[in-house]
C-alpha cells in the first residue's frame, strides 16, 4: 500500500493550483463577463430590430442579440404567413416580443407590426402604379362592401362596382374580387378599393379621354338613365376622333327647371330624350355636371318689365314658409308676402288665387316683394 506524503511544500503547490483553476470562468455569465460581451435580455412588450437567420414552413428564427434566437411560430406564423413568404435569410425586420422564454429557452416574437408597415408601403406603390390586387369580400353595409387584403380591412363603395355586378353585390360575399386601390392613407387607416377600375378599365380609360374633349357650355342630346330624389342621370355621346364614347352626367334637381321642382318624375323619366348643357367637368369622378333649365329662357330676364313695382298682379298662393307666403305668377317666378304684411290678408291657402301689389322687384337676386292691394286712399294722400 502506497501512502501519499504530504509536505508543506506540496500543500503550497496545491494551493497555487486551486487558485489558478478558480480564476477561470466556470459559468456562461462569467464567460460573457470576462469577454466584455453585453447580453441583451429582451422584455415582453418591446419592439426590436433583428436579422432573419432561418425561414421554413413552420417557423422563422430572428437574431435579436439575446442568448438564443427569437422564434415566430404557431398562431403568429399563421397570421403573417403571406408576409413571411417574402422574407429571406439576412433580412432586417422589426419584431415585437410577445412573451418571455419558452421551455426551450426561445423568445416568442410577432411580425404583425413589421407586416403591416410593409403592406402599407406595398399599397402606396400599387396606388401609384395602378396595380391590380385580389381581396376577399367580407360583408355588405349601406355604403358598399368591406373587404380584406392580407389582414388589412378595406372598403369598396357601391359606386366603385362595375355595372355587371352592381345589382348582385350580395352574391360576391365570401368570394375573391380583383380590385385596384384608389385611396391609401396609413395615418387614418383608410383603404379604399375600386372593382370598376378593373372590370371597366378600358371603358374608364376611354371616358377619361372623352372628358378632356368636353368643354363647359357644350350642348348635347342625351338620354335619361336614372331618376333619384336629388337629380337625374343623363348619358350623352361624346365624339373623340372617330370614336363615340358614352359619358354619364348629373342634372341636379335645381337645374331641371326655373320653377321649384318637388317631383323630378314630373319633368324627366328614364329613357326619355333631353337636351342638356355642360356646367362642369369632374375628371376625378368621371362625370359631368349638366343643366336642362339653362337652355330654357330665364323668366326673370324681363320680370322688371312684366311685373313693375307699383302694379297690381294676379297670382296663385304656392307655399308657406316661416318668414312669409309665396305667390306664383308664372313658372319660375314667385313673389313673397313677408310675414309682417300677412295681417292685411285673410288666411291664405296653397292653390288660392289672389291679387297683390308688387312693392319691389330685384331681378339680379330673383326676388319680388308683395303687399296688399290698396282699396282706399290713405289718410293725408293727395
Amino acid at each position: 500500500m502506497t501512502t501519499k506524503k504530504v509536505t508543506k511544500k506540496s500543500v503550497a503547490k496545491e494551493g497555487v493550483a486551486k487558485k489558478t483553476a478558480s480564476s477561470e470562468p466556470t459559468t456562461m455569465e462569467e464567460l460573457l463577463s470576462t469577454s466584455g460581451y453585453q447580453l441583451n435580455v429582451p422584455k415582453k412588450g418591446e419592439t426590436i430590430t433583428g436579422l432573419v437567420t432561418s425561414v421554413n414552413r413552420k417557423m422563422v428564427l430572428v437574431d435579436i442579440g439575446a442568448k438564443t434566437e427569437g422564434v415566430v411560430s404557431d398562431k403568429e406564423y399563421d397570421f403573417a404567413r403571406e408576409f413571411i413568404e417574402t422574407l429571406k435569410v439576412g433580412d432586417e425586420v422589426e419584431v415585437y416580443v410577445a412573451s418571455d422564454e419558452n421551455e426551450k429557452g426561445q423568445i416568442l416574437l410577432s411580425l404583425r407590426r413589421a407586416m403591416f408597415d410593409k403592406l402599407w408601403d406595398m399599397l402606396d406603390g400599387y396606388l401609384k402604379n395602378e396595380t391590380e390586387v385580389q381581396v376577399k369580400a367580407v360583408e355588405l353595409n349601406r355604403g358598399g362592401m368591406i373587404v380584406k387584403w392580407q389582414g388589412l380591412r378595406g372598403f369598396i363603395p357601391s359606386s366603385q362596382f362595375g355595372a355587371y355586378v352592381a345589382g348582385n353585390l350580395q352574391g360576391l360575399v365570401g368570394k375573391t374580387i380583383a380590385v385596384k386601390p384608389i385611396e391609401v392613407d396609413r395615418e387614418k387607416n383608410r383603404l379604399i378599393f375600386s372593382e370598376k377600375h378593373v372590370s371597366e378599365a378600358e371603358t374608364m380609360k376611354a371616358r377619361e379621354g372623352a372628358l378632356k374633349a368636353v368643354q363647359v357650355g357644350d350642348v348635347y342630346e342625351g338620354v335619361v338613365t336614372g331618376v333619384l330624389s336629388f337629380g337625374a342621370f343623363v348619358a350623352v355621346d361624346v365624339k373623340v376622333g372617330k370614336e363615340v364614347v358614352k359619358v354619364e352626367g348629373l342634372v341636379h334637381i335645381s337645374e331641371i327647371s326655373w320653377e321649384k321642382v318637388e317631383d323630378i318624375h314630373a319633368y324627366l323619366k328614364v329613357g326619355s330624350n333631353v337636351k342638356v348643357k355642360v356646367l362642369g367637368v369632374e375628371e376625378g369622378t368621371g362625370k359631368l355636371n349638366l343643366s336642362v333649365k339653362q337652355l330654357l329662357p330665364d323668366p326673370w330676364a324681363a320680370v322688371a318689365e312684366r311685373y313693375a313695382a307699383g302694379t297690381t298682379q294676379k297670382g296663385t298662393v304656392s307655399r308657406s314658409a316661416p318668414f312669409g307666403v309665396f305667390v306664383n305668377f308664372e313658372p319660375g317666378v314667385d313673389g313673397l308676402i313677408h310675414v309682417s304684411r300677412l295681417g292685411s290678408f285673410p288666411e291664405l291657402t296653397p292653390g288660392e288665387k289672389i291679387e297683390v301689389l308688387v312693392e319691389s322687384v330685384d331681378p339680379e337676386h330673383r326676388r319680388m316683394s308683395l303687399g296688399p292691394v290698396l282699396t282706399e286712399v290713405p289718410v293725408g294722400y293727395k
